[in-house]
C-alpha cells in the first residue's frame, strides 16, 4: 500500500478560512476541490434548476394529464436502497400532488432479474395500470418498454444508469446520462432524478392553476429519503448531491423524518438527532438492501411508506433481522470466496489482473457484497457469480462486479461482449459496479476475456493500492468536539471523509474478538487509543498509519480514538 497525502491549494484554504470556515475544515475542503464558501452553501435555492434535465417538461405534462384524467399509475422500482427510496419518493410525492390511483411493483431479484422486463410489463397491465413509471431502472429495458407499448401502456422512464447502444421507445425518458441532456450533475442517484420529476410536475400543476405558490404541497419532506438513497447508492457526492444530502440530514436531525426511517435508526442503534452520512451508508442502507437481497424489497418500501409508527418500528425490526441473516450468509460466503480467489495465484505472487469466483452454493443476493470485500483485499476488479434461481434459467450464472479506480467496469463488459459475442447474455452498470449474466459453460471464456481487458487497461501504478489521506493531524485538533464537527459534515463517494496519516509509535497492541487489532499509540507525544478492524497481523513499533477520527466514551469521559485504515512500512 502507498499512502499519499492530498495537496491542499493554499489560496483556496486561505480564502475559505477568511470566509469564516473552521481552519481544519478549510484545509479538508480545499483539498477536495472547494474554491469558495459559496460552494458550501447547501440551501435549497442553490440546487441545480430542473430546467436543464432533458425530458422533465414532457414527464411533468404526461403525469399531470394522467392525474387529471384519473388514470392509474404504477411505479416499477428496483430492489436496492436507491430503488426503494426512489419508489417511496414517487409514491409519497405523487400522492401529495394529487394522484389517487397509484400502485407500485418491485421485481424479485431471483425470479424477475433486473429492470422492466416483458413479464413485468404484463403484470403492470394486469393490475389495470394506464401509465408505467420506472424509477432507478428502465434505460436498458428496450424489450420491456416495447412490450409495455404493445399492451397500450404509456411509459415514463426515470433512471440514472448509463444507456446502452439503443434507447427504449418510451413516451418520455428522464435520465441525465442520456444523449443530449445538459443537466450538470451526471452523478445524481435514481431517487434524485425522481425528486426532480416531482419538482417539474409541481411546476406544471401550478401553471395549470391546480396550486399556487402559497398552497402548493411542500416536497422538502421527501428529502430525508432522497439523502438516504443518494448516499446508499455510492454515487459521487458532487455539489448538487451534497446539497440534497445536507438538506435531508438537516430535517432528520430536527426530527422531521418518516416514522419507518425513525424505526430504522432505532433498530440500528443509531441516534437520528446526530445523523450522519455514515449512518446512511453503513446502518440504514444495508438494512433496506437486505430485503432485496434475501427477501422481498416490498418490505423495505413499505417501511419507508408507512405513516404508522408502530408499523414502521415492526418493519424496521424485520429488516434488521433479515440483515443479520444476510451478514451470516455473507460471512461464510466471503471466507469461501476468498479461499477460491487466493487459490488463483501462488503465495508471494501478484493476483491476476482481474478476479472471477463462482461456487454452486453461493447465494446470488450477496454476490455484490462479497465481490466488494475481495476487491478491497486484493485490489483487483472482481466478479462473484452464483447460479440463477430463476425457473428455466438453471444453467445461467448471475454475477456482480466491483472495480478499482482506473478500470471502468461497464465499459470492460461492453468490450468483452464485442470480442466474444454471445458470452454475456445480459449486462449493465457503472464504472465501479456492474452486473452480468453468463451461461455456466461460458464462465471460463468470460474470465479469460475479462483478464485480457484488465491486462490491457491496468498498469503497475494502477494495480498498486493507494490510500489518499489529509496528512498529519495537528495535536490541537485531537478533540472530541472536533470529531463531532467532522462527523456533522457531508462526506461520501467522490468527497472522501477525512483520513489523516503520519508516523506514530506503537506502545502496545493486542487482538480483540480474534479479528481486530487494538492499539495504544503515541501521537505527537500523547497516548491515544486506536483500533484496526479486520486486522490480525501485528505492527512494527514505528509505522506510518492512515486513520479516521472517532470518539468513544468511558466512565462518562469522551476521548478521541483512531480508526486505522491502512499502514505503510
Amino acid at each position: 500500500m502507498k499512502i499519499i497525502t492530498r495537496e491542499i491549494p493554499p489560496r483556496a484554504a486561505w480564502a475559505l478560512e477568511q470566509a469564516g470556515v473552521h481552519p481544519l475544515l478549510a484545509q479538508l475542503y480545499a483539498a477536495r476541490g472547494v474554491l469558495g464558501k459559496d460552494e458550501l452553501d447547501d440551501g435549497l435555492a442553490r440546487l441545480l434548476p430542473p430546467a436543464g434535465m432533458k425530458g422533465l417538461v414532457e414527464a411533468a405534462v404526461l403525469l399531470a394529464d394522467a392525474i387529471a384524467a384519473g388514470q392509474r399509475l404504477c411505479i416499477v422500482a428496483d430492489y436496492d436502497c436507491d430503488g426503494a427510496t426512489a419508489c417511496a419518493v414517487a409514491m409519497r410525492g405523487l400522492r401529495l400532488l394529487g394522484a389517487r390511483n397509484l400502485d407500485y411493483l418491485v421485481p424479485d431479484r431471483v425470479v424477475d432479474g433486473y429492470g422492466l422486463t416483458p413479464p413485468i410489463a404484463q403484470r403492470v397491465k394486469d393490475r389495470g395500470a394506464d401509465v408505467l413509471v420506472t424509477v432507478d431502472n428502465g434505460i436498458a429495458s428496450v424489450e420491456g418498454v416495447a412490450m409495455a407499448n404493445a399492451l397500450g401502456l404509456k411509459v415514463l422512464v426515470t433512471d440514472h444508469h448509463l444507456p446502452g447502444p439503443a434507447l427504449p421507445e418510451a413516451a418520455v425518458i428522464v435520465n441525465p446520462n442520456q444523449p443530449g441532456c445538459t443537466f450538470e450533475s451526471k452523478s445524481i442517484a435514481g431517487v434524485g432524478v425522481m425528486f426532480y420529476v416531482l419538482l417539474a410536475l409541481r411546476s406544471e400543476l401550478r401553471q395549470r392553476g391546480v396550486f399556487d405558490t402559497q398552497n402548493q404541497p411542500k416536497l422538502d419532506a421527501l428529502l430525508p429519503l432522497v439523502a438516504l438513497g443518494t448516499v446508499a447508492d455510492v454515487v459521487k457526492l458532487d455539489a448538487n448531491n451534497r446539497r440534497l444530502v445536507a438538506q435531508g440530514l438537516m430535517r432528520i436531525r430536527a426530527g422531521a423524518l418518516p416514522c419507518g426511517l425513525a424505526g430504522l435508526f432505532t433498530a440500528a442503534a443509531r441516534n437520528s438527532k446526530v445523523a450522519t452520512t455514515f449512518d446512511f451508508g453503513f446502518a440504514l442502507g444495508p438494512r433496506i438492501n437486505a430485503a432485496g437481497r434475501l427477501s422481498d424489497m416490498t418490505l423495505g418500501i413499505e417501511c419507508l411508506l408507512t405513516d404508522d409508527s408502530a408499523r414502521g418500528d415492526e418493519l424496521a425490526r424485520t429488516l434488521d433481522t433479515i440483515n443479520r441473516e444476510r451478514r451470516e450468509i455473507e460471512g461464510g460466503m466471503r471466507e469461501q470466496a476468498m479461499e477460491i480467489a487466493e487459490s488463483l495465484f501462488d503465495e508471494g505472487d501478484e493476483p491476476p489482473a482481474a478476479i472471477c469466483v463462482f461456487d454452486p452454493d453461493f447465494h446470488e443476493g450477496v454476490v455484490g457484497i462479497v465481490a466488494s470485500r475481495i476487491k478491497d483485499k486484493l485490489h483487483r476488479p472482481t466478479f462473484v457469480f452464483a447460479a440463477s434461481g430463476a425457473p428455466g434459467k438453471e444453467h445461467e450464472l448471475k454475477g456482480s462486479g466491483r472495480s478499482i479506480a482506473g478500470f471502468h467496469l461497464r465499459d470492460a463488459l461492453d468490450l468483452v461482449a464485442k470480442r466474444h459475442p454471445g458470452v454475456l447474455l445480459r449486462f449493465g452498470g457503472h464504472a465501479m459496479a456492474a452486473g452480468c449474466t453468463v451461461a455456466e459453460d461460458q464462465l471460463d471464456v468470460f474470465e479469460q476475456a475479462l483478464i485480457g481487458v484488465a491486462q490491457e487497461w491496468l498498469d503497475a501504478p494502477t494495480l498498486l493500492r493507494r490510500l489518499h489521506t489529509d496528512g498529519p493531524l495537528a495535536p490541537e485538533y485531537r478533540r472530541p468536539d472536533l470529531v463531532d464537527t467532522l462527523h456533522h459534515e457531508v462526506w461520501g463517494q467522490g468527497f472522501a471523509p477525512p483520513v489523516f496519516s503520519e508516523e506514530v509509535e506503537i506502545i502496545s497492541q493486542r487482538l480483540v474478538g480474534e479479528k481486530h487489532l487494538q492499539l495504544k499509540l503515541k501521537h505527537q507525544g500523547q497516548a491515544v487509543d486506536g483500533i484496526w478492524f479486520g486486522r490480525t497481523e501485528p505492527l512494527p513499533s514505528k509505522v506510518k498509519l492512515a486513520f479516521r477520527l472517532d470518539a468513544d466514551e468511558w466512565q462518562g469521559v469522551r476521548r478521541v480514538r483512531f480508526l486505522v485504515e491502512g499502514a505503510e512500512y
